[in-house]
């Protein structure tokens, strides 16, 4: 597959999102890193600010994020801005690649369990490296199932996770685009 055909949606946070910039970056493809003014980020390819308005365009209540993922968010502006910008993510992506930890309730931990539920809510395509696992797991549409060693097959795909990536989920990454992009 012609890799410069192909485009990768993130949020350029530390940890896998600027692994995944990175392994982007090295194949030819194209990156659309989503962010907002006082965003910390390690990716600066591909900027793409959001404004105060389209943000509020993707305005969710905490409340219920707390709920489907079974833990408490809090309410400060710049948590409601994280989850916002993962919604741009994830809806700009036909396909959703997510590095992190699988729970026991099939949600994923942290701010990538948002990105995670969206994604479901969606409809998405989903791959979880569960890095505790040290394997991928596709959601069916009901649970978490063997998914094998994926490939990137949309040309629009969002690859987003944890910010506490190991050395395996590094390796999940690379091994990932080499299996989708070399020849």
């Amino acid at each position: 597959m012609d890799a410069t055909a192909f485009t990768l949606f993130s949020g350029g946070a530390p940890g896998t999102e600027a692994e995944f910039g990175r392994q982007a970056e090295a194949y030819g493809v194209q990156e659309v890193t989503y962010t907002f003014d006082g965003h910390k980020i390690e990716r600066s390819r591909g900027l793409r600010f959001l404004t105060p308005e389209e943000l509020m365009r993707k305005d969710v209540s905490l409340s219920y994020v707390s709920k489907l993922l079974g833990r408490t968010f809090t309410n400060a502006p710049l948590m409601r801005k994280i989850l916002q910008t993962i919604m741009y993510q994830i809806d700009s992506g036909h396909e959703v690649f997510v590095v992190g930890t699988i729970m026991p309730d099939g949600t994923v931990r942290g701010g990538t369990g948002w990105g995670t539920e969206f994604a479901k809510i969606c409809n998405k395509p989903i791959f979880t490296f569960d890095q505790a696992k040290n394997a991928w797991f596709r959601w069916n549409g009901e649970v978490w199932e063997d998914g094998g060693l994926p490939r990137i097959t949309a040309q629009h795909f969002c690859g987003t996770g944890t910010r506490f990536l190991e050395d395996s989920g590094r390796k999940a990454i690379a091994d990932l685009f080499a299996r989708s992009f070399r020849a």
